[in-house]
């Protein structure tokens, strides 16, 4: 929504110099909330538009001031660049180069917060936008904050204040993966934890030839922060099942991944959906396969995946681990056999993290099809550290997908699920599917909060319990949720905070990251215990990493 800060009428005597006729000039100030990543050249963060009611041909944009006031840090800046163009849409990093440039100001050692950005640009259409990116340095802290609002304009030598009202913050941020990054050309569907020894591991979907769901030629790759996440290392491929079987990588793609840390062993454990060759229509393998043969299927899609145990029935799932903090892994461990109903469909991890009980079970969030080929969302556990594994009852009847799940106060679980009839429902019975379960899901009972409380546009979200100490003292734990907080488009990436274990979830805490399209996946971990990670698809890149401190979040 556009913003009118102020409103300029001017006498066209004094702007045109023709006496008698009178001209209206409207400046509009539009603050987009998005990361602003350090890896970018510029991130658009502010549009201006220029409206006249008639032609002004003789009329010069001259001079932009903007106010840095709230800047958390000015060094982190390299510079700011602004752009004119005649299109009102959002001006990305893709189509920068079709823009002309207005001027640009780079920032030195002792710059104060109030900067003039000067050029020649000739106001000649009715509608004229001039777009503000910020350029960051590669050193910017992550979770610092960037505030920009313009202040005034100067045209034709005549200086018009803008108000600048509530100017947002926009978050410093890192491009954990960018596309085309490491010859991967597209990363996706993040999942992310804290190991052992405190660093951060990012997970994800290496998605080398296109951006397509399986089948194709995806890997799980792992990225790595030794900083907190300021700064992340190229993919580690730790799921790849090569050419296995004698069929081409792209014949064998691993994706959906889920991350599962256990501190009492030392141990992360990655689970992902292996997919062997392509099922038909009909639920037949397809022989003699080859490096140009293009047929596809997807385990969602008609018969992708089908009844049955072995490989050229059922996509499969595979489970590695690492003892030394996500360095080298295991090789991939079946738990098709173990864990999966002959007669389902499909059984598969949850995108995402899992988690470790109070009592040291290891839980992770698991989904699939059913005997009928109906999706279902449940909960695959181990009382044993990860030796053996169990796999629960679906949690709803409706139809549901990727979910996420969370140990309550009390100990029951909670599990929160992408619902698929909410697709075309924008009234108020749109939202994610919510259960409870006191047994490991041999019963399930519906929350309060299902299909009221979290609206969706029918997409992966993340959910995550943050214990902390109050300031007296008191052990207390606050439930992180976030996804796109639209009924309709994967847009408006909101963190969500409950401190009632989910039965309420209060506006006034919810904080914007992202309000352009993405691909919407998130996941949630705790940096440290006074800070929160979020890495998602975003805007701006892949995969993005930001971090919000607790102060901020629970003041």
């Amino acid at each position: 929504m556009i913003r009118l800060l102020r409103t300029i009428s001017l006498l066209g005597a004094v702007f045109l110099g023709i006496a008698g006729q009178a001209q209206v000039l409207r400046v509009y100030q539009k603050h987009y909330v998005v990361p602003v990543v350090k890896e970018n050249t510029h991130t658009i963060v502010t549009r201006l538009c220029v409206n006249r009611a008639e032609a002004y041909p003789h009329a010069y944009l001259k001079t932009i001031r903007i106010d840095l006031t709230g800047t958390t840090d000015l060094s982190d800046i390299v510079g700011i660049k602004i752009w004119g163009t005649t299109d009102s849409n959002f001006l990305s990093q893709k189509n920068l180069s079709s823009a002309s440039i207005f001027g640009q100001y780079i920032l030195e050692a002792g710059n104060n917060n109030i900067i003039n950005i000067s050029g020649q640009y000739r106001l000649s259409k009715k509608y004229e936008y001039l777009w503000l990116g910020v350029q960051l340095k590669h050193t910017a802290e992550v979770g610092n904050e960037i505030h920009l609002a313009v202040q005034s304009v100067n045209i034709d030598g005549q200086w018009f204040k803008i108000n600048e009202g509530k100017v947002p913050a926009r978050r410093v941020a890192t491009a954990v993966r960018s596309a085309g990054q490491d010859n991967v050309h597209t990363s996706r569907i993040p999942g992310i934890a804290k190991a052992p020894n405190g660093d951060l591991l990012a997970i994800y979907d290496a998605r080398y030839a296109s951006a397509r769901d399986l089948q194709g030629d995806i890997d799980i790759g792992l990225s790595r922060s030794t900083d907190k996440g300021n700064s992340w290392s190229p993919v580690q491929p730790i799921m790849d099942m090569g050419m296995w079987g004698g069929l081409p990588e792209k014949f064998n793609g691993v994706s959906d991944p889920c991350i599962l840390v256990d501190k009492n062993s030392n141990t992360v454990f990655v689970a992902g959906l292996w997919m062997h060759g392509v099922l038909d229509n009909n639920g037949l393998w397809i022989e003699g396969l080859t490096d140009t043969s293009t047929v596809w299927n997807h385990q969602w899609r008609n018969r992708g995946s089908q009844p049955g145990l072995d490989v050229k029935q059922t996509s499969q799932f595979l489970l590695v681990k690492s003892t030394d903090n996500g360095k080298t892994w295991s090789q991939p461990i079946n738990l098709t056999a173990m864990c999966k109903k002959e007669e389902w469909w499909l059984w598969a991890p949850a995108p995402g993290n899992g988690i470790v009980l109070k009592d040291g079970t290891l839980v992770f969030p698991t989904q699939g099809r059913d005997a009928t080929g109906k999706a279902f969302s449940n909960i695959t556990y181990s009382k044993d550290g990860g030796k053996t594994w169990k796999t629960s009852k679906p949690a709803s009847a409706s139809s549901t997908t990727e979910c996420a799940v969370v140990e309550l106060s009390d100990g029951a679980l909670m599990l929160n699920m992408r619902t698929n009839a909410n697709k075309g429902v924008t009234g108020p019975d749109n939202g994610r599917t919510v259960a409870v379960t006191r047994d490991l899901g041999e019963t399930w009972q519906v929350h309060p909060t299902s299909r009221n409380a979290l609206p969706e546009p029918v997409c992966m979200a993340s959910l995550y319990r943050h214990d902390y100490k109050s300031l007296d003292g008191k052990n207390r734990s606050v439930l992180l949720f976030v996804n796109p907080n639209s009924k309709t488009h994967r847009n408006n990436i909101t963190l969500k905070l409950s401190f009632d274990d989910g039965l309420t979830w209060p506006t006034d805490k919810y904080v914007l990251l992202d309000e352009l399209n993405g691909r919407g996946y998130s996941c949630i971990t705790s940096v440290d215990d006074e800070t929160i990670g979020i890495l998602y698809e975003s805007s701006q890149a892949d995969l993005v990493f930001e971090k919000i401190s607790l102060t901020e979040l629970i003041k």
